[in-house]
């Protein structure tokens, strides 16, 4: 306790109650102590510290240099201090005086089909592709992660062996998040109503054969920043329910094929003899029938 600010364990305290708080209500699972050495941070309320050009103040540290200016002016009301890939960081908490421009209006709706081998297809056919940041660097994981493990617990190569793979595990993850950035603004600046499945993630990862894959795409991720950049711009997003059978029914006729499998990425639909995309059959039948606003939800 002596080591650090006394205002590092002040918040630390009011988190906690804000965990129970969500425990209680039903929302979270029970708090967990963090370790020392992984995910360390701390936060700072806004008289406990200060921020001049590319330089912040902390208590105990004093004047710390920033790699750029604070983006937004405004009133500042906190600061999180962390640790990820061996670096760093501070995000800081402002009350912007105004409000960023909207996105225009364009009075288009698309439905967007969620995959292991494409990220995205639209309802139009427009394919989005994933740049797999996990599967390109898997080679070079596996042998930091094989250096690691050989190393002996408490040396210096040790520590050095996991700061190159936490390094990596940032990268990977910063490759993702770019990507899943780059196709959520796309969408909801060409697109009023977005229209996607309400998937199982959890129950998706329990198939040891697609785990990687599905956590490689990032699905939960996607529908975080598309649901608050549509709410920021005022769009909609709309779902359809995860049993919802968007790739078995026929999106003319509407006839049901029970005996689709997972690998027939075509089918020929039996009452109209429409041969379906998998995938864009599945996003058109998305845009039909989803009816759940997941911003107001």
């Amino acid at each position: 306790m002596k080591k650090v600010t006394k205002c590092a364990p002040q918040l630390a305290i009011k988190q906690l109650g804000s965990a129970f708080d969500r425990f209680f209500n039903g929302k979270s699972g029970y708090p967990k102590p963090r370790k020392k050495g992984k995910d360390d941070r701390f936060s700072l309320s806004n008289d406990q510290f200060s921020v001049k050009g590319r330089s912040i103040k902390i208590p105990n540290l004093g004047w710390v240099k920033m790699t750029e200016n604070l983006r937004y002016k405004g009133k500042i009301l906190s600061a999180k201090i962390f640790k990820q890939g061996g670096k760093w960081f501070v995000s800081i908490a402002v009350e912007l005086t105004q409000i960023e421009k909207l996105k225009p209006k364009t009075g288009l709706s698309i439905g967007v089909d969620l995959g292991v081998s494409n990220l995205a297809t639209l309802s139009n056919g427009e394919v989005i592709p994933s740049n797999a940041p996990l599967k390109r660097q898997l080679a070079k994981l596996r042998r930091l992660n094989k250096s690691f493990s050989r190393k002996k617990k408490g040396s210096q190569n040790r520590e050095k062996a996991k700061a190159k793979l936490s390094r990596l595990h940032y990268k990977i993850a910063c490759l993702r998040k770019n990507n899943l950035h780059q196709v959520t603004t796309d969408l909801v600046t060409r697109f009023d109503v977005i229209a996607i499945e309400d998937l199982n993630v959890k129950g998706m990862l329990r198939n040891r054969k697609l785990a990687r894959a599905i956590s490689d795409m990032g699905f939960y991720e996607f529908k975080r920043q598309l649901i608050y950049k549509a709410k920021q711009h005022g769009k909609s997003v709309l779902s359809v329910g995860r049993f919802f059978p968007s790739s078995k029914m026929c999106s003319c006729c509407g006839e049901l094929n029970q005996s689709l499998t997972l690998s027939a990425r075509e089918w020929k639909c039996l009452v109209c003899q429409t041969i379906q995309n998998r995938d864009v059959n599945a996003s058109i039948n998305i845009l039909r029938y989803a009816d759940k606003d997941l911003i107001t939800a």
